[in-house]
C-alpha cells in the first residue's frame, strides 16, 4: 500500500515533535508577547525567571526550602484571619521568593515591566520604586512614568489601604508578608495587563523592605478586597479570572491566567464561596470531607466547620506550596494513605512531611469532597520524588503549631493542571482538570 503525502504529514509532524522533546528542544520562548486578557503564568524557578536559583538546589535543599516558605506563609494567612500582624521568627535557613507564580504586567508610561507574584489571598498590589531601601536590584522608575502620581490622605482609597498613615500629605502604609514587612506609598499609574490597558491603578510604590520573602518584583493581589485587581477592573473584568499552574516538573512550560468572563471554561463543576466578615478577600470553600481511593475518611467532626468568629474553615490559595490540614484532620487521612500503600512498608519523614518511602508504591487518589463539587486528585497532584526516584512523600501535612490551626489550606501543589476558575459576582469557584504544561 503506498502513502501519499497528505497522509504522512500527520506522521512527520508527531516525529519531529518526539525528536525535539528528546533532543530537549522544547526550551520556552521567554519573549511570548501576552494576548488579550491572558496572561502566561510562570513558575519562579522557570528558565524565563529571573528568580530562578543561582545554583541548582540538591531535591533534599529545594523540598525543606519550599516547606520552610509554606511555613512563613501560613504565618501570613494566620495574620489575615486573626487581623493581627504576625513576623516569624526566620530559621537559618533563607526564605526565599514567596509566593510560586509570577506574571508580566507593565506599569507607567513609558511602560515597564515587571514580573510580578500573583497572590489569591492579597488585595492591593505593590511594587518596588526607585529609592526604595532594601529592595531589590529591579525597581519601578515612578519619575520617568508621566502617567504616575502619589494619592494624598483624602483619597477615597486611603481609607481602603492596610494600616494607612500620613505624612507630608502624602497616603502611606505598612504590612507584614510571610516573614516580611514594607513601607509603602499609595500611587496611581496605568497598569497593563497583556493588551489590556488600566488607567489609574491604585498600588503600593515600596520605599523600605526587610526580610527576605517579599516577591522582587512585586506582587499582584487578586484578593476580593477593595484595592484588589478584581474590584478595581470590575467593569473590565467584571471580577471574574481563572489560572492554571503548570506543574514544578515542567519548568519549561507555563500555565495562564484569563482575565474576564471571556474564553473561562463552559463545562466545570462549582462550589459556593462563602463569605467571612473578618477577613473577606480571602476565598473560604465548604470542604465536607477526604476520601482515599473509595472509602471516605473518619474525620473527627468539626475538623473542616466553616466558623467567620475564628477564622476556622476552608481557603483555596495560589501562595502556599503544600496542602496543610488540621492536624486531627490530617492524621486521619494520613493514617487512611499508609493503610491503602501498605500497612508493612516502611515510613520515614522528610522535613515536615512525615509519610515518606524508599520503595516504589501505588498511591491511591485523594478526593476533596466539597459542597457541590469533587475533586479527585492524581498521584502527581499528591506526591514528591526526589530526583533519582529513590524517595516518595505525600505532599500534605498538618498545620504547624505555633500558626492559627483551624485553617485548612488547598495549595498550589494540589491545583496544578487544574483550571481554577473565580466568579465573584456569582459567589462560586470552579475547577476542571486541564494540562497547562
Amino acid at each position: 500500500m503506498r502513502l501519499s503525502f497528505p497522509s504522512l504529514f500527520p506522521l512527520l509532524c508527531l516525529t519531529l515533535l518526539f525528536l525535539s522533546l528528546a533532543l530537549g528542544l522544547s526550551q520556552p520562548n521567554c519573549e511570548t508577547p501576552d494576548q488579550g486578557s491572558t496572561l502566561q503564568v510562570l513558575h519562579v524557578y522557570s528558565p524565563c525567571s529571573p528568580f530562578r536559583p543561582k545554583e541548582p538546589l540538591s531535591w533534599e535543599e529545594s523540598v525543606l526550602q519550599m516547606q520552610a516558605k509554606d511555613k512563613a506563609r501560613l504565618q501570613f494567612l494566620s495574620s489575615l484571619v486573626a487581623r493581627k500582624s504576625v513576623v516569624p521568627i526566620a530559621s537559618g535557613r533563607q526564605i526565599v521568593q514567596n509566593p510560586t507564580y509570577i506574571v508580566r504586567a507593565k506599569i507607567g508610561t513609558p511602560a515597564q515591566t515587571m514580573l510580578m507574584a500573583m497572590d489569591t489571598s492579597s488585595d492591593v498590589a505593590w511594587i518596588p520604586c526607585n529609592g526604595c531601601l532594601g529592595c531589590s536590584s529591579t525597581l519601578f522608575n515612578s519619575p520617568a512614568s508621566t502617567t504616575y502620581k502619589s494619592l494624598g490622605c483624602q483619597a477615597a482609597q486611603c481609607k481602603q489601604a492596610p494600616k494607612p498613615t500620613c505624612g507630608g500629605g502624602v497616603c502611606s502604609f505598612n504590612l507584614t508578608y510571610g516573614g516580611s514587612s514594607l513601607a509603602a506609598n499609595l500611587s496611581q499609574d496605568t497598569i497593563t495587563l497583556a493588551t489590556d490597558a488600566v488607567p489609574g491603578y491604585s498600588f503600593g510604590c515600596i520605599q523600605k523592605a526587610t526580610g527576605g520573602s517579599l516577591p522582587a518584583q512585586g506582587l499582584l493581589g487578586l484578593g476580593r478586597g477593595p484595592l484588589s485587581l478584581l474590584s478595581q477592573t470590575q467593569n473590565l473584568y467584571q471580577s471574574t479570572f481563572s489560572y492554571c499552574l503548570p506543574s514544578f516538573k515542567s519548568l519549561n512550560f507555563s500555565g495562564s491566567l484569563r482575565l474576564g468572563p471571556v474564553g473561562q471554561p463552559k463545562r466545570i463543576k462549582y462550589t459556593p464561596l462563602l463569605k467571612n466578615p473578618r477577613r473577606p478577600s480571602l476565598y473560604f470553600v465548604n470542604l465536607m470531607a477526604v476520601r482515599v481511593g473509595r472509602r471516605v475518611v473518619d474525620v473527627p467532626p468539626g475538623s473542616f466547620t466553616f466558623n467567620p468568629s475564628t477564622g476556622a474553615g476552608t481557603i483555596f490559595d495560589s501562595g502556599t506550596v503544600f496542602t496543610r490540614l488540621v492536624t486531627p484532620a490530617y492524621i486521619a487521612v494520613r493514617d487512611a494513605f499508609r493503610n491503602r500503600v501498605g500497612r508493612n512498608l516502611t515510613v520515614t519523614s522528610l522535613g515536615g512531611f512525615d509519610t515518606c518511602y524508599t520503595v516504589p508504591i501505588a498511591a491511591p487518589t485523594i478526593t476533596f469532597m466539597f459542597t457541590g463539587m469533587n475533586v479527585t486528585l492524581p498521584p502527581d497532584n499528591l506526591l514528591i520524588h526526589s530526583t533519582a526516584g529513590s524517595t516518595t512523600c505525600l505532599a500534605m501535612a498538618a498545620a504547624p503549631d505555633n500558626v492559627n490551626s483551624v485553617l485548612n489550606v488547598i495549595a498550589n501543589l494540589q491545583q496544578q493542571n487544574h483550571r481554577l476558575l473565580y466568579d465573584v459576582p456569582n459567589s462560586r469557584l470552579g475547577v476542571a482538570r486541564e494540562l497547562c504544561t
